[in-house]
């Protein structure tokens, strides 16, 4: 896919999900309204949630896996992309985030779904409202290889434009959306640890 000689040296160390996380973890939060490929967040050290995901999915495809990307809508806040793996018949999550409590999940779900549900509680906007709505089916990245995303210079907005369009599926109703607690003080700081000010959503 067009990658350097020192790019490809970088990402053989990148071995498993956990050191992708590992990097991720280490890199800035991207808080610009851009989506740039997974080449220029080496380059550039930082990443939002979408680039965060497609830079995953990129080290996943390097390494031989199905590059997998799953997008999570919220209500009043920020959509999340997550880059999703299956070890063993079970499904794992690699993400950036601006919150500490969207990111790394082990390879233990059954489904999909079941993944998606262990971001519900700690899914909340800067106001403490629980935010996540639904979750799309998983998109194969490789559909898109004939457009080098992994390396390009171009904007990748239309691939979450893809993300989009394709089919979610709604995980609370309406008398669950009443319902819903707000996050705790304790929760809403452990969040917004070592957060970007400048990139949080500012709930309506």
């Amino acid at each position: 896919m067009n990658w350097t000689q020192d790019e490809i040296k970088f990402l053989k160390t990148l071995t498993n999900p956990d050191k992708i996380q590992d990097y991720l973890d280490s890199i800035d939060y991207n808080p610009n309204p851009e989506c740039r490929s997974p080449r220029w967040v080496i380059r550039k050290r930082s990443a939002h949630c979408f680039e965060g995901a497609l830079f995953a999915s990129a080290v996943m495809q390097f390494n031989g896996n199905k590059p997998l990307l799953v997008d999570m809508k919220a209500f009043n806040d920020d959509d999340h992309v997550i880059a999703v793996f299956k070890e063993n018949g079970h499904w794992g999550a690699i993400a950036k985030s601006n919150f500490t409590s969207l990111r790394f999940r082990e390879p233990v779900y059954r489904s999909i779904r079941e993944l998606i549900m262990s971001y519900f509680d700690f899914f909340f906007n800067i106001a403490g409202d629980k935010s996540l709505r639904s979750y799309s089916v998983p998109l194969d990245l490789t559909k898109y290889n004939s457009r080098n995303w992994t390396t390009t210079d171009e904007d990748l907005e239309f691939i979450g434009d893809h993300l989009e369009r394709i089919r979610h599926f709604p995980i609370v109703n309406k008398t669950m959306i009443k319902n819903l607690s707000k996050a705790s003080d304790i929760m809403l700081k452990a969040g917004l640890m070592g957060s970007n000010a400048e990139g949080l959503f500012k709930p309506v």
